[in-house]
């Protein structure tokens, strides 16, 4: 199982063997066999993982980018509304002369 890549595991053992899951467990031979060969395996990367943290990588570097365009977006809008706050404390000051 090793040697082809895949992850050992008792239910994989059970299926490539034909045998009992009482026999790898019971067994202590065998059961430090499997331990020392999970071990062994849990240092080395999944091929699959490789493959989702690559995706993951894409995702967050578009999140990212959407980021910094909010960002932008919401500096300019907060520019705005400062000139908004001053136009109209300037109308109203206007409104109160006039009376």
């Amino acid at each position: 199982m090793a040697e082809d890549g895949e992850r050992i595991s008792v239910p994989g053992l059970m299926k490539a063997t034909g045998l009992s899951r009482g026999f790898f467990y019971k067994n202590p031979e065998v059961r430090s066999e499997i331990d020392r060969a999970m071990e062994q395996q849990a240092g080395t990367a999944d091929p699959r993982r490789s493959i989702l943290d690559k995706a993951m990588d894409g995702r967050i570097e578009l999140l990212q980018q959407q980021l910094a365009k909010l960002r932008q977006e919401n500096e300019l809008l907060q520019k705005e509304n400062q000139k908004l706050k001053k136009a109209l404390g300037r109308h109203d000051r206007n409104v109160i002369r006039n009376l």
